[in-house]
């Protein structure tokens, strides 16, 4: 069996001979010149498995080197060398096509790393030949829409990389699912996936959830801890609502990140780690970095290449695919029947804007299945909030949301009052559920059985009209 090949292409003698010593103690053939001009000859006698380029050479830059080799070599993973710090051109060599980079000092444990994931992931891509990697692990992204078929050739491309992403979208779009997807179709896919939500960590433990604490580093801290960063190594690391992110961990993260080594509060040295970044948010990121509110060189790290995942009223064709996978995924869980769709359920489907995207369509077949009698829906099943009339637009004007009805029994109005038919019905839902709860002493199964209906069905009407 041949041996794999590395092409190193620096100036600097004690680079080549440091990364030709290094890779050589892997069982690795490497190839070492000091020019742009002398690796495209060695590229024209040759394919090789991975290149490491400098940036700056002698007769030209890294970027030619790039470029050569995606347009003659695709299936080479080239990985850039760059100086200490210098996150501006680590960037503009993963845009250019790069698959990672390493920072001078080079760090041995981490090169080891990334040359062990670069030629697996070249060993994947010869071995499908072009095909998309990750087999059948795209089917969860449920959709035939030109979007959708656009998002899934686009994940599989940025499998391939190292790159990290941004992943843009809506509430309740899947970008998590995305994330995950990304992940398995990459050579990373046999490490961990470790998603945190950002927004979710209390800001004064975020330093220790992110990068860990030693024993005695403060008041609590009885053991030593690993952190996300180190839960992640070797994988890939979901930054979800990325923008909530308070502006001094912002700061923190792009040092780990751009260093690829982390500190955890209390340790003497940093400890490297080898992980990929993924990222996203519902809010307008670029937006956030105009206001001050999110670092302008942590968004650039971080949006290398940004995934855009569309709202599902920009893919209204996918809903009826969709409502089918739910159905089917709903029924798996109960044991029963998946339920079906009568034709006017479908037709209120397919009109609805879902605001609240694939998360909603979730929440609205689950309530459905449960309201329903049988296995058939039909379109109240689905109690889809009825569209409120567009006002019209004046600038300098803002319209108010409607607020939540409060918790509390109320005198209904009349229909025809000016209050609508659904606002009406809800309110007498809570007069009589108000009152068969102060009758039963606020036991919820005895009222239940007072309004005759399922604890179920108690349960999610509270959950709906917003009483505790």
């Amino acid at each position: 069996m041949s041996l794999q090949t590395v092409l190193v292409v620096d100036d600097e003698r004690d680079i080549r001979e440091l990364l030709t010593i290094t890779l050589g103690r892997m069982d690795l053939q490497v190839d070492a010149v000091g020019t742009v001009g002398e690796a495209k000859r060695a590229l024209a006698e040759r394919s090789y498995d991975l290149c490491f380029t400098d940036m700056r050479l002698p007769d030209g830059t890294g970027h030619e080197v790039i470029e050569l080799i995606a347009e003659q070599h695709p299936d080479t993973p080239v990985a850039m060398i760059t100086a200490y710090g210098n996150v501006d051109a680590a960037v503009s060599a993963l845009k250019a096509g790069a698959f990672d980079f390493v920072s001078k000092p080079v760090d041995i444990q981490m090169l080891r790393r990334l040359v062990r994931t670069a030629l697996k992931l070249a060993e994947e891509k010869r071995g499908e030949g072009g095909a998309s990697a990750g087999g059948g692990s795209s089917d969860r992204l449920i959709g035939d829409s030109a979007v959708m078929q656009q998002v899934r050739a686009t994940i599989a491309k940025l499998a391939r990389n190292q790159a990290p992403v941004y992943i843009a979208g809506e509430s309740g779009v899947g970008k998590e699912l995305v994330a995950r997807l990304i992940h398995e179709q990459g050579p990373r896919a046999s490490g961990p996936f470790v998603p945190v939500n950002c927004g979710a960590i209390p800001t004064e433990l975020m330093e220790s959830e992110f990068f860990g604490h030693k024993r005695g580093s403060f008041t609590g801290a009885a053991s030593d801890k690993e952190g996300l960063f180190q839960a992640a190594n070797g994988g890939t690391l979901f930054l979800d609502e990325v923008a909530e992110l308070p502006l001094h961990m912002q700061v923190k993260l792009l040092r780990a990140i751009q260093e690829k080594a982390v500190r955890p509060i209390g340790a003497r040295e940093e400890v490297p780690v080898d992980v990929r970044i993924l990222s996203a948010t519902h809010k307008n990121l670029a937006a956030l970095v105009e206001q001050g509110q999110f670092r302008q060189d942590l968004f650039y790290r971080i949006n290398v290449i940004e995934l855009r995942v569309p709202p599902l009223r920009e893919r209204r064709g996918d809903v009826p695919l969709l409502a089918a996978h739910i159905l089917r995924q709903l029924a798996a869980k109960s044991g029963m029947a998946p339920g079906r769709l009568l034709p006017a359920a479908q037709q209120a489907l397919d009109e609805y804007d879902f605001p609240g995207n694939v998360r909603e369509l979730e929440n609205v077949l689950e309530r459905a299945m449960a309201m329903s009698d049988g296995e058939t829906i039909d379109a109240a099943d689905l109690m889809l909030p009825q569209r409120a009339p567009r006002p019209a637009f004046d600038a300098g004007v803002a319209v108010a949301a409607p607020v939540p009805a409060a918790a509390e029994a109320v005198s209904p109005a009349a229909p025809g009052s000016g209050v609508a038919l659904e606002d009406y019905i809800s309110n007498l839902e809570r007069t009589a559920i108000m009152k068969a709860l102060e009758e039963s002493r606020y036991n919820k199964t005895a009222a239940a059985k007072k309004l005759g209906i399922t604890f179920r069905a108690l349960r999610y009407k509270l959950k709906k009209l917003g009483i505790d």
